[in-house]
């Protein structure tokens, strides 16, 4: 499978565009190009989002936008296979993966109807004393106008149906910049919306290769909403360049914590601490990176770990059989490599991995009591890389897991309740798991992370929220006397 040219979806013409090309992260054969705007279109484009806002009434009626999410969840169900084949082929996702991808981002647009149908004001308490008297007071909810979506690589169809569906939901037009080496995924749902009868002004994919134009958009006043979803370095630097009054929700990494207990059943949740540690070469915001585990579990838990990963199928992202793929780029097995050879020299351990399978993967690694100061203990990874410490107290457990910058979700697998209260009590996350490992998620679940790890809050009910106000009406009338 190839793509075409991925050119940039918006009302207006790109006069002088440049191109990137693209490559499967895989075998890094070339696969298509990207077409990217300049600094001259960067008014135009604003311009037409600002002016489908000012005009959505014209174009978005509730009505019509419960059609457009209802017949592009249909088409979107309909081509499944289509869309799992790109997400391996773009984002090195394994086939298995890539489907059950794909099966959440038609939940999701049923999830932005959902909240569609759902979302009302509320009656404000009147007559209540003399000054309220002969008043009625309830709020409606409101847009706040256009979105500016940044997305990230690793759910290349997932992340934009998180940003792009319910800003369609709220009656927002939006922006959306796809990672630039994920583009297909995000074109071709575009393409989508638009034969489910959403007018083009209302949703504009922009292809950018020079950062400076990327914050000229984020300046912009006409811009209302920056939806981030990556670096933390990145995130909060734009955050700075916005205007005044402009809402923000960002969504960054972290270093994902699991404790397990002396209680726990280590042979049961190996599976799920496997998955947690390893799906998609472990590029996710939640992976797990360290399991702290009770000192009269760790050399059994080590050993079962070690025969268990043996049995992991590294490779071509494209077979039903594969279950970790390549990193995004063959930088990234560098600095991976990188990170874990200094580890070892300052004194972890090494148990399985460790090594780079060819220029684009690398193998799943698990590391042991590596320093609390080395770079695989304290920055987020986002590879296929897990490390063990050891514990003796509980409070030397949520010691060992919180982060003085990260705190996304972290989880605790013990059958005692009391352990697990004092964990959700004391854990710094936004999120904890009893009994289940942190890269769990359901769509309609809040989603976010706290202090460098993000502000606000995903999950497509609260996003949908997050893109709404309450305009308050107030009505004065003799008549109204209850």
């Amino acid at each position: 499978m190839t793509v075409r040219n991925i050119k940039n979806i918006t009302p207006i013409k790109i006069k002088d565009p440049t191109y990137v090309d693209l490559y499967s992260p895989w075998d890094l054969k070339k696969i298509g190009k990207v077409e990217c705007i300049s600094k001259k279109e960067v008014d135009q484009i604003l311009d037409v989002s600002s002016n489908a806002f000012k005009n959505n009434k014209k174009y978005l009626s509730k009505i019509k936008r419960l059609e457009i999410l209802k017949n592009c969840r249909n088409k979107l169900l309909k081509n499944s296979r289509k869309f799992t084949n790109i997400i391996a082929l773009e984002g090195g996702k394994p086939l298995k993966d890539s489907k059950i991808e794909v099966e959440r981002a038609v939940n999701g647009l049923e999830l932005c109807a959902e909240a569609l149908k759902k979302s009302h004001g509320t009656e404000i308490p009147m007559n209540i004393n003399k000054a309220s008297v002969n008043k009625i007071a309830f709020t409606r909810k409101f847009p706040v106008g256009p979105v500016l979506a940044i997305s990230a690589f690793n759910h290349p169809l997932n992340l934009v149906i998180h940003q792009i569906g319910p800003a369609i939901a709220a009656g927002c037009p939006i922006i959306i910049k796809p990672s630039l080496e994920t583009p297909v995924s995000c074109y071709e749902f575009i393409k989508l919306l638009l034969e489910s009868g959403l007018p083009k002004e209302f949703c504009q994919m922009i292809n950018i290769k020079n950062h400076i134009i990327t914050q000229k958009f984020v300046k912009d006043p006409r811009i209302s909403f920056l939806s981030f979803i990556g670096s933390s370095d990145v995130g909060w630097k734009l955050k700075t360049m916005m205007p005044p009054g402009a809402k923000c929700a960002m969504e960054h990494g972290g270093v994902g914590s699991v404790i397990i207990d002396k209680d726990a059943d280590i042979q049961k949740i190996l599976p799920s601490i496997l998955r947690g540690a390893f799906y998609h070469a472990g590029q996710v915001c939640v992976s797990i990176q360290k399991v702290i585990i009770h000192e009269d579990l760790i050399d059994q838990f080590t050993e079962l770990i070690k025969k268990a990963i043996l049995k992991i199928k590294v490779g071509d992202p494209r077979k039903i059989t594969t279950d970790v793929g390549p990193l995004i780029r063959p930088s990234e097995v560098k600095r991976i490599d990188k990170v874990i050879k200094k580890s070892i020299s300052e004194g972890a351990e090494l148990i399985c991995g460790g090594f780079a399978k060819n220029e684009t993967t690398y193998e799943c690694t698990v590391l042991k009591n590596p320093k609390e100061n080395s770079t695989v203990s304290s920055h987020e990874i986002f590879g296929p890389v897990l490390c063990l410490y050891s514990f003796n107290t509980i409070d030397e457990a949520i010691q060992k897991a919180n982060h003085d910058k990260f705190a996304f979700q972290s989880s605790v697998y013990t059958k005692n309740i009391d352990t697990a209260i004092l964990c959700y009590e004391n854990l710094d996350a936004k999120s904890v798991f009893i009994n289940e490992q942190t890269a769990f998620r359901v769509d309609w679940m809040p989603f976010g992370g706290i202090k460098h790890s993000g502000e606000a809050v995903g999950g497509i009910e609260y996003s949908f929220s997050d893109l709404l106000y309450d305009k308050l009406i107030i009505i004065n009338s003799n008549n109204i006397t209850l």
